[in-house]
């Protein structure tokens, strides 16, 4: 049987997700076409991923790159472009079956908007994209009949659980939690936590950022707001467990009771081939489970008083209107901050939730309020240092 190739967008090629998403593509040419690769400031790695790939297009954010760009790429017929209005508009071209993006943080916002009015399948591994504006992004998908696939693995897991469950109704959502590598410190010492200590991830390979908010429980706080739009559910019945050997990567209980889990190495090539393939699996060289040498899968509460992120989470998307906007600008302010050793690791919570009791609070807020309040957010914590 002839199967049509995918012609995907990578927004975010030289992130951990994009790179991963080609190491996908790359295994599969015959389904798959990398398309157009968008990147934000990392030129030299998008230089040579256009020569790997050659796709129709590439652009990068930071127009200061451009020329640089521009000149690797002149002897290939690949066009170069540069700029967020770039970006914006290489999502809507004619040619491109699914969009993945994998930009970071509030940038990758507009894009996707975009990409759903042009009605593009969504590989959504930008979770900021549903915590900033999920009631926007969700209607917008429904208006336009737009699929959005999940690739965060825990989504990806809720999402597989679900298949063929029809109209039976979620009881509960078990969202699983490595638990970072801080689990077991007290409050003492998470104040002496370094950057170099956060950067290290005890199961997964991850950008600087989503490792920074996977070991604050952020990340975790995060994808309960995602799983909120994507599953239909109220965060009540979202139960976050950690589960330290990140085999499991979530759970659905049903109202009989059963619990489907689903299962699988802690890679996130995985979900990124599931989302690109969907329906369909595709044969992978990821190593299967041996149930022989799991030794032991294990469950605990999260501690949300040594970790208080994930209860303005749950806050936020209580407060509901722009609340969670506000705690994600807040955030993303916050680790900028410790990466660059301005703040130390406990600072990051009281400045989010400091912010938060001072932005602009909007009920029902519009796009331009959307960017009006992760303006008014940054400059709040911004201020809050100095």
């Amino acid at each position: 049987m002839d199967v049509k190739k995918r012609n995907i967008a990578i927004l975010g090629s030289t992130g951990s997700i994009g790179t991963q998403a080609l190491d996908v593509i790359s295994a599969f040419p015959d389904r798959f076409e990398a398309y157009a690769l968008v990147a934000n400031n990392r030129v030299e790695l998008l230089i040579e991923q256009a020569r790997r790939f050659m796709p129709e297009v590439v652009v990068i954010a930071n127009e200061s790159k451009y020329e640089q760009l521009k000149a690797a790429l002149s002897d290939l017929p690949i066009k170069v472009w540069c700029g967020s209005n770039a970006i914006e508009e290489v999502v809507q071209d004619e040619n491109i079956d699914m969009v993945l993006t994998a930009m970071v943080g509030f940038s990758g916002l507009k894009p996707t908007i975009e990409a759903i009015n042009a009605g593009k399948a969504i590989a959504l591994a930008n979770k900021e994209t549903l915590v900033v504006a999920g009631e926007l992004i969700t209607s917008l998908a429904l208006k336009k009949r737009s699929a959005v696939l999940p690739v965060d693995s825990e989504h990806s897991a809720i999402f597989q659980c679900l298949n063929g469950e029809g109209e039976n109704r979620i009881e509960k959502i078990l969202l699983t939690a490595s638990g970072g590598p801080f689990r077991t410190f007290s409050k003492k010492k998470l104040e002496s936590v370094t950057k170099a200590q956060a950067l290290t991830h005890p199961n997964w390979h991850m950008g600087e950022k989503v490792t920074i908010d996977s070991s604050t429980l952020m990340n975790k706080g995060f994808e309960m707001i995602e799983a909120k739009w994507l599953f239909g559910v109220e965060p009540s019945q979202i139960e976050v467990l950690v589960h330290p050997q990140s085999i499991i990567h979530s759970m659905v209980q049903f109202e009989d009771r059963s619990v489907i889990a689903q299962m699988g190495q802690p890679d996130m090539r995985m979900p990124i081939q599931y989302a690109f393939s969907y329906p369909e699996r595709l044969r992978s060289d990821i190593p299967p489970l041996n149930f022989i040498e799991l030794s032991q899968l294990t469950f605990e509460k999260p501690d949300r008083e040594r970790f208080p992120n994930l209860n303005f989470a749950y806050q936020a998307i209580e407060s509901g209107g722009n609340m969670p906007c506000i705690l994600n600008a807040a955030n993303e302010v916050a680790v900028q901050l410790f990466l660059e050793e301005r703040i130390g690791y406990r600072q990051m919570s009281h400045l989010i939730e400091e912010t938060m009791q001072k932005a602009s609070f909007v009920q029902s807020p519009s796009l331009d309020d959307y960017l009006q309040t992760d303006a008014q957010a940054r400059e709040i914590i911004t201020q809050l240092i100095h």
